[in-house]
C-alpha cells in the first residue's frame, strides 16, 4: 500500500515504512504524508523487497526492529542495502534490546515515538549527519 505527497506539498523523500502494527503503520504514514514526503507503507519484509527492487525512489527506511517472521528489522536493513547501498535507515521499537549495537546500527527511536523526534530524526539520518 503506497501513499503519495498531497497536491501542492513540497517534494521530498520516499520513505518505505515496514511496520508489523497496523494502526501504527497508518499513523506513521499519515504523519510523514503530512510532512510532504512520499511513502511507501508494508507489514511484511517481502513486501518490502519487492518495493526495493522496483525503480522508485526509496531515500530512507523505516523499519520496526522486531517483527514476525524470521526476518527483523535489522536483517532486513541489510537486506535493502544490498539492493540499493546508498538507503539511510532509522529504527524503531517497541522493545529494550540487550547488546544492540546503536552506533554501528544507527539511529533507534522508542516507540511511541513522538512526532517532533521522529520527523527530526529522519531529516536528520536523511541530510547524512
Amino acid at each position: 500500500m503506497a501513499g503519495t505527497v498531497p497536491a501542492g506539498a513540497p517534494s521530498k523523500a520516499h520513505i518505505l515504512v515496514v511496520e508489523d502494527d497496523g494502526p501504527y503503520r497508518e499513523v506513521l504514514g499519515r504523519l510523514l504524508q503530512r510532512e510532504g514526503f512520499e511513502v511507501s507503507l508494508t507489514s511484511d519484509f517481502r513486501d518490502a523487497l519487492e518495493i526495493l527492487e522496483t525503480d522508485r525512489q526509496i531515500d530512507l527506511l523505516l523499519a520496526d526492529i522486531v517483527m514476525p517472521d524470521r526476518v527483523n528489522g535489522i536483517a532486513l536493513s541489510r537486506m535493502a542495502r544490498l539492493r540499493r547501498r546508498d538507503i539511510k535507515v532509522v529504527y524503531i521499537t517497541g522493545y529494550q534490546i540487550p547488546g544492540i549495537d546503536r552506533e554501528a546500527l544507527g539511529p533507534i527511536l522508542r516507540k511511541p515515538v513522538a512526532e517532533s523526534v521522529l520527523i527530526e530524526e529522519i531529516n536528520r539520518t536523511l541530510a547524512g549527519s
